[in-house]
């Protein structure tokens, strides 16, 4: 099947019952994820820059206040961003949901569709854009953020929400993947700031792509669309939506297997923070690369290695407030987090990114020294959370944030709305968060 007859013809119904359940979960742990992100001053700063310069009637998320569907969009990307603890997918060495949800989100409340047409969008777009990530990074020779590929992603699912005609629809992906923010990763790796993944302004992007296609507005063709067509060819026969990873620590991906190896020794011989005098940690290099030991923001402690680690030594997890900005000055973290050494290793580099593998060895004050097994992060697709884990996440994320009956509310919303109206979910998200 054709990129765009796809956008246009997959029902939730045609996906297997596995296929389903993993996308309702997906909805959900983003949901708990924009929950947590508007606590951060990254969240209030876009929402509000949101509702001033976006006008319009669509409700931005877990906000009182409106924007147009494109300034909506975009807040709610960098909300859920805020917080890196989202689902992921790792060729894209990035995220799916992120800049596709706020898509579905705003346009779906605009276009006032159903649940059901909703949670077949959004499979539509993990089908999408993992395939849109997979042939941009494919072909052009940097790494762009998710929100480069996620523009056109954004557009696809705009598209079907908006029934474009197929010359529109080509147009809209054309326009998304020509204005889409081709910014490179690694300079937020490098210099950690709100600007991160790009999710949100892909989010944007897309959803005005949407709009001007359908105002006549016409777009170069999306090349990762029709001119890598070898990506594309396992469309509905191969179910990505399976192979998305998830996290259980609100930190980059590629910090999370040094805190699985970590944890791992602090069980095994009981350490404290007392004990230990020296860390090294081998990995891949671009986890080398989230250099920051002595972060000052969020942003900073969410783009490092070594500063979550030390966390996960300290308390024995890594929580969304252990890396808030007024968390971040733990005299005991910040000791194991400025003693450790990156070394960039050989094997983890040539699994990269299909694979994310770390060791960890402690030099304790006796003069031991424990060394860990390779481990991968938690959570990867070939070792998924069950639906109780992601479940769980959920509400500790969430429930601090909206209450438990609100929380409630939405997990029974997410449950039941492949066969309920839409209203049913935006009458809980599309709400402010309790004062």
């Amino acid at each position: 099947m054709l990129p765009i007859d796809f956008i246009h013809a997959l029902d939730f119904d045609q996906a297997p019952h596995p296929v389903q359940e993993r996308c309702k979960l997906s909805l959900l742990d983003l949901l708990g994820v924009a929950a947590a992100g508007t606590e951060t001053k990254m969240s209030r700063v876009i929402r509000s820059h949101a509702a001033q310069e976006f006008g319009g009637v669509i409700p931005m998320l877990f906000d009182r206040r409106t924007a147009s569907a494109s300034g909506a969009a975009l807040a709610a990307g960098m909300t859920i961003d805020s917080v890196d603890a989202h689902d992921g997918f790792n060729p894209a060495k990035g995220h799916i949901g992120c800049p596709l949800l706020p898509a579905v989100l705003a346009l779906g409340y605009s276009e006032q569709i159903s649940g059901r047409e909703f949670m077949s969008t959004l499979l539509m777009g993990y089908e999408f854009g993992a395939r849109a990530a997979i042939a941009q990074h494919s072909t052009v020779p940097d790494y762009h953020t998710s929100g480069s590929w996620g523009a056109v992603t954004a557009a696809a699912a705009g598209a079907r929400i908006a029934h474009l005609t197929h010359d529109e629809t080509r147009h809209a992906l054309g326009i998304a993947e020509y204005h889409g923010p081709r910014s490179q990763m690694m300079r937020c790796i490098d210099h950690p700031t709100m600007v991160k993944d790009g999710s949100g302004w892909g989010a944007m992007a897309g959803v005005s792509a949407v709009r001007l296609a359908q105002s006549g507005f016409t777009g170069a063709p999306a090349i990762t669309v029709e001119d890598a067509t070898q990506y594309w060819d396992d469309l509905g026969s191969r179910w990505y939506m399976l192979e998305q990873y998830y996290k259980p620590y609100p930190v980059c991906r590629w910090a999370q297997a040094p805190i699985e190896a970590a944890l791992t020794l602090r069980r095994q011989h009981g350490l404290v923070p007392e004990m230990i005098t020296g860390i090294e940690i081998q990995t891949f290099h671009e986890s080398v690369r989230l250099a920051t030991n002595d972060p000052v923001n969020t942003e900073e402690a969410q783009y490092s290695t070594s500063f979550p680690v030390a966390i996960a030594l300290v308390r024995g997890d890594v929580t969304p407030e252990d890396v808030a900005d007024d968390a971040l000055a733990t005299p005991q973290v910040q000791r194991l987090s400025q003693m450790i050494e990156m070394v960039e290793d050989p094997f983890a580099n040539a699994e990269f990114p299909l694979k994310r593998y770390a060791k960890i060895a402690i030099t304790l004050s006796n003069g031991q020294r424990v060394t860990s097994d390779w481990h991968e992060p938690k959570w990867d697709h070939t070792a998924p959370p069950s639906a109780d884990e992601l479940r769980d996440k959920f509400h500790r994320l969430t429930d601090p944030i909206l209450g438990q009956d609100r929380a409630n509310r939405i997990e029974d919303a997410v449950d039941a709305l492949d066969h309920s109206e839409l209203s049913l979910l935006t009458n809980q998200v599309l709400l402010p968060v309790p004062a």
